[in-house]
C-alpha cells in the first residue's frame, strides 16, 4: 500500500503530522489510526469467512485474489496444460508480428528483398511494377496502364 512513498516523502509526512497534531496528541492519533486499521482488517476477514461458509464445501479452496483477471488467467489457463498451453505457446511463438508487417509493407510498396539490396527503393519499386507478384504473396501494386489508347465507345450523333 505504501510502497510508492519515498524516504523524503515519509519524513515530510511525519513533520506535517507533528505540526498539525502537535507532539502531545500525535501518539494518541497514531494509536487511534492503528485501531481503526485493525477493525477494518477484522471486518474484512470476517466478511471473507462468511462468504466462504455460504458458498459451501466445494468452494473451500476459493481465494479472493483469484478474482483479479491477471491471477485468474495465470491460475486457470497458463498453469494447466489441459487447456492447451503448448498449442497456445506454439501459436504465440509462430507468429512474428514485425516480420509480417515488414512483408506487408514490402508488398504494398512493391519492394522485393533482392531488388532493395541492389537498387534504391525507388528503382526497386519501378522495376517491380512490371514483374508479377512473388509466389505466396498477393500483388498489391497498381499496374501501369498500357500504352494503347482505350477503345472509344460508339458515338451516336442523333442522341446528343
Amino acid at each position: 500500500m505504501f510502497f510508492d512513498i519515498g524516504p523524503l516523502e515519509l519524513v515530510a509526512l511525519v513533520i506535517l503530522a507533528v505540526l498539525i497534531f502537535g507532539p502531545d496528541k500525535l501518539p494518541k492519533v497514531i494509536q487511534d489510526v492503528m485501531g481503526f486499521i485493525r477493525k477494518v482488517r477484522a471486518f474484512s476477514d470476517s466478511a471473507k469467512e462468511d462468504i466462504r461458509s455460504e458458498l459451501g464445501p466445494e468452494f473451500k479452496d476459493f481465494e479472493f485474489e483469484d478474482l483479479k483477471p491477471k491471477n485468474f488467467v495465470r491460475k486457470h489457463v497458463l498453469e494447466k496444460d489441459e487447456y492447451g498451453l503448448k498449442e497456445l505457446q506454439e501459436i504465440r511463438n509462430g507468429f512474428d508480428f514485425r516480420s509480417e508487417m515488414a512483408d506487408l509493407g514490402d508488398a504494398v510498396h512493391g519492394r522485393d528483398d533482392a531488388a532493395d539490396a541492389s537498387a534504391g527503393p525507388s528503382n526497386g519499386a519501378r522495376a517491380n511494377l512490371s514483374k508479377e507478384a512473388p509466389a505466396g504473396r498477393p500483388d498489391l501494386v497498381k499496374k501501369a496502364q498500357s500504352a494503347e489508347a482505350p477503345e472509344r465507345p460508339p458515338f451516336d450523333a442523333d442522341a446528343t
